[in-house]
């Protein structure tokens, strides 16, 4: 018996499978089976991202300062956490980046909670999903940093503090740089695919009471590694738009 999961991923192929195939085949890339480009993993989050576009368009059609309802309260909690984080760890100029750190927040969360449903595999327990997002923040927090210095001024950062230095500090400030989208991408992979085991082995062993401990845990997990991942972010951004340069 088919799960919904594989009914959605069914669904979106029988829809969307031949222009997906066109462009991917346009890029070089040639998928195993043309007719099913689309696996599971990726229609949970496009089923994610139609969420979100739901969630926001109804909060911003029901908006109301006299009578907000509670999903309103839901998106303003959730909006005042993230700019009181930011706040603090970036400073001034963190609101144009509040968007961004919102979605990413949720996007991650949701995520993460997709294991606590039956039968259904984290989308950010496999190394893809991850990836795409530890590439989306580091080309982000790199663009701002260039948009908001200038190139020359934002290139002096990983030229290190003495120019008699900045031989050496050049290439080790690139491969630093380079090591953040690993560490972003195996940070939250690793945790979250961890976290799948531990839940599945308590269903296995302990399918009575135990699993609610298991369950438990993945909860937790989920919500430290959304909080992670967000308040790098946002210090990865602080660090690229601060205006501190080398001394050269």
């Amino acid at each position: 018996m088919l799960s919904w999961n594989d009914l959605l991923t069914h669904w979106l192929n029988l829809l969307f499978a031949a222009p997906i195939d066109a462009v991917l085949r346009l890029l070089g890339i040639h998928p195993a089976d043309p007719s099913a480009p689309i696996d599971n993993r990726l229609a949970l989050e496009i089923l994610i991202f139609a969420i979100l576009i739901a969630f926001f368009t109804y909060v911003r059609l029901t908006l109301s300062v006299e009578k907000p309802g509670a999903v309103q309260h839901i998106a303003e909690m959730v909006h005042e956490f993230v700019e009181s984080q930011a706040s603090q760890v970036m400073g001034h100029g963190y609101t144009k980046h509040l968007p961004v750190l919102t979605i990413l927040l949720f996007f991650i969360l949701l995520c993460n909670l997709m294991g606590l449903l039956p039968g259904i595999v984290t989308p950010t327990a496999t190394p893809a999903v991850p990836l795409g997002l530890a590439f989306f923040t580091w080309f982000y927090y790199h663009w701002f940093g260039v948009r908001t210095q200038g190139p020359i001024r934002y290139m002096k950062h990983f030229l290190g503090p003495f120019w008699w230095l900045s031989w050496f500090m050049f290439p080790l400030e690139i491969v630093s740089h380079l090591a953040r989208i690993l560490s972003l991408t195996v940070r939250l992979y690793a945790n979250m695919f961890a976290s799948d085991l531990i839940t599945l082995v308590f269903f296995a062993g302990f399918p009575f009471l135990l699993p609610v401990f298991g369950l438990g845990v993945h909860f937790l997990v989920a919500l430290i590694q959304t909080y992670v991942f967000m308040m790098l972010a946002a210090i990865y951004l602080t660090e690229a738009t601060s205006h501190e340069t080398a001394d050269i």
